[in-house]
């Protein structure tokens, strides 16, 4: 290359990767993908049940993460909190390429599923 003066010019020199700077990735999206996993991981919520939303805090490239969930009652609570935990786990590690050491599932609500055929109300 040459500038107006007939001089030849080099390119800048190549500047390493980690020394162009950082991505962060904020708190608030990866909470986000935390419920979203949550959500996935649940499949189907009781009738009435809220969401799951999560709040992380991180840190040096982890997140804790600490997840609410409403679940059908009776089912098998400690299954779907792990369920719940795994999925949480891999997808802030495939998303956010964070590592999730903690994930505390705070069961907010058990919801009664009714028997079928139960009629609605109480029974006299």
């Amino acid at each position: 290359m040459t500038d107006r003066l007939g001089e030849t010019r080099r390119p800048p020199p190549a500047v390493a990767a980690a020394e162009r700077g950082a991505t962060r990735i904020a708190d608030r999206v990866v909470a986000k993908i935390a419920s979203q996993a949550a959500r996935e991981a649940l499949d189907v919520l009781p009738p009435g049940a809220v969401p799951p939303h999560a709040t992380v805090v991180v840190r040096h490239e982890s997140a804790r993460v600490r997840v609410s969930v409403e679940l059908g009652y009776p089912s098998d609570i400690g299954g779907r909190c792990n369920a719940v935990r795994r999925q949480v786990t891999e997808r802030v590690k495939a998303l956010a390429g964070m590592e999730v050491p903690e994930v505390a599932v705070h069961v907010e609500r058990l919801h009664l599923r009714a028997a079928p055929g139960a009629a609605e109300g109480r029974a006299r």
